[in-house]
């Protein structure tokens, strides 16, 4: 035998939002409120009516018994970052230092950022998470440039000018000797 609907307390305000419903959305969480209750419908024959499905019905009838009307502004659309670790603002403002040094020719190395973006957070974070929240704010996987940023070309050039050269020994390291 199916339990009996509950929410009785909401159905007079349920009746009131089916008057002054705007969208086909607050109508049918209206509804999924006031046909089990008025009517005697099951939560079945209540989605059936509406035309949404069991799980979508319950869900709007639950919604709209909290007080969590759809289209008044008090929820929040769906998508968007329902799991983030910080706002963009906190992103920023904690990568602000590393990314600035990065500008000036230090080097980004995540697995050094990992655990200080970890603490600042009070817990752990995946690698990815640290890769996607530096993509987010315009970073791509950085490669190191083909020199060192404090690098000096003329120490470099004098050095390959000065260098030993090779002795004659290590040319003739193809041939063996044969003994006999």
């Amino acid at each position: 035998m199916a339990r009996s609907a509950g929410g009785s307390q909401g159905v007079e305000q349920a009746r009131q939002a089916i008057a002054e419903a705007t969208t086909i959305e607050q109508l049918r969480q209206a509804q999924a409120v006031v046909f089990p209750l008025d009517h005697g419908l099951s939560l079945a024959d209540t989605a059936k009516m509406i035309g949404l499905s069991v799980g979508w019905t319950c869900r709007l009838r639950n919604a709209f018994l909290r007080g969590k009307v759809l289209g008044d502004g008090s929820t929040p659309a769906r998508g968007g970052r329902r799991r983030e670790n910080f706002t963009p603002e906190r992103e920023i403002e904690v990568l602000r230092p590393f990314l600035e040094r990065a500008r000036h020719g230090g080097i980004l190395v995540v697995p050094q950022l990992k655990p200080l973006l970890e603490a600042e957070l009070g817990r752990t974070m995946a690698l990815s998470s640290v890769y996607t929240l530096l993509h987010r704010h315009g970073w791509r996987k950085l490669a190191p440039d083909k020199h060192h940023p404090q690098h000096n070309v003329q120490a470099q050039q004098d050095w390959k000018k000065n260098s030993p050269k090779k002795s004659g020994a290590s040319a003739n390291t193809g041939q063996r000797r044969r003994s006999r």
